[in-house]
């Protein structure tokens, strides 16, 4: 997971100022055939924009943050019947371009093993989302009400009468059940840990751990050291989840579960 903050500084949701007291995490599915979460900053950045999410995630693992996350978004409605935006921070997840919508929530599927491959792969981010929202906010995913979809929202009275995530998401087996369940598994993975093996690296569980890079720019290393070659670079700001460390002389490196290579822990700090 990579979050990527992109501030919609133009929103109303944003220069109204207005905060919220963190209850729970609601999910929604944009609806459309649009797999850049770009595209709806550009189209949310505006002050005629009468709507904004929290964050946007996408297949890669990018989540692009759009209000900071105790902003009071308008994700799921309003008046009354959208009350969830008081309480819970809102997060679309994008869906590929191998679709398209009929009417409602039903659409024709053009390429169904590329679309349950996109599908499965924004439902991972979201799981390591919320498990890293639910530990900054001390809630409980399987908690009821914490965690829900627009749909479940709807049937609660806090959400306007929308059928996602489940829409999508059930035709390729997977729950708001087993959604909750997978957020629970992550957060106690994130601070599990192995003995190193003969290489002096350590593994860090399933989930493994975020970090925050503290650099302006920090190179990304093939391997765990300064003599490999720099394969990208992250900047300030960005969050990634840190899966392996490996000592190299006095400096502890990070493997990054994407699979770029290593990072300097000591240009990142623990979120």
């Amino acid at each position: 997971m990579n979050i990527k903050e992109s501030i919609v500084t133009k929103n109303p949701c944003y220069t109204c100022g207005r905060t919220i007291t963190v209850q729970g995490l609601m999910i929604h599915s944009v609806g459309c055939p649009q797999p850049k979460a770009s595209v709806f900053f550009n189209n949310w950045n505006k002050s005629s924009a009468n709507v904004c999410v929290h964050a946007v995630l996408q297949a890669d693992g990018t989540v692009l943050q759009l209000l900071p996350w105790n902003r009071r978004g308008w994700h799921c409605g309003s008046g009354s019947k959208g009350s969830g935006n008081n309480t819970h921070i809102g997060v679309e997840t994008t869906e590929p371009d191998t679709i398209k919508y009929t009417g409602g929530s039903s659409f024709k599927d053009f390429n169904p093993a590329a679309t349950k491959d996109f599908v499965t792969k924004t439902y991972k981010t979201a799981v390591e989302l919320f498990a890293y929202l639910c530990k900054k906010y001390n809630l409980n995913p399987e908690k009821d009400g914490v965690i829900i979809s627009h749909s479940e929202g709807h049937k609660r009275g806090i959400a306007s009468n929308h059928g996602d995530v489940e829409h999508i998401w059930n035709k390729y087996g997977l729950t708001m059940a087993q959604f909750r369940k997978d957020i629970k598994k992550a957060m106690n993975g994130s601070t599990a840990a192995q003995a190193p093996d003969k290489k002096q690296e350590t593994t860090t569980g399933t989930g493994g751990y975020l970090v925050k890079i503290t650099a302006g720019i920090l190179n990304v290393r093939k391997g765990p050291g300064t003599s490999y070659p720099v394969s990208t670079q992250v900047h300030a700001g960005e969050v990634y989840t840190i899966v392996g460390e490996e000592m190299n002389g006095s400096t502890k490196w990070g493997k990054l579960k994407s699979g770029a290579g290593y990072i300097s822990l000591g240009y990142t700090k623990k979120v």
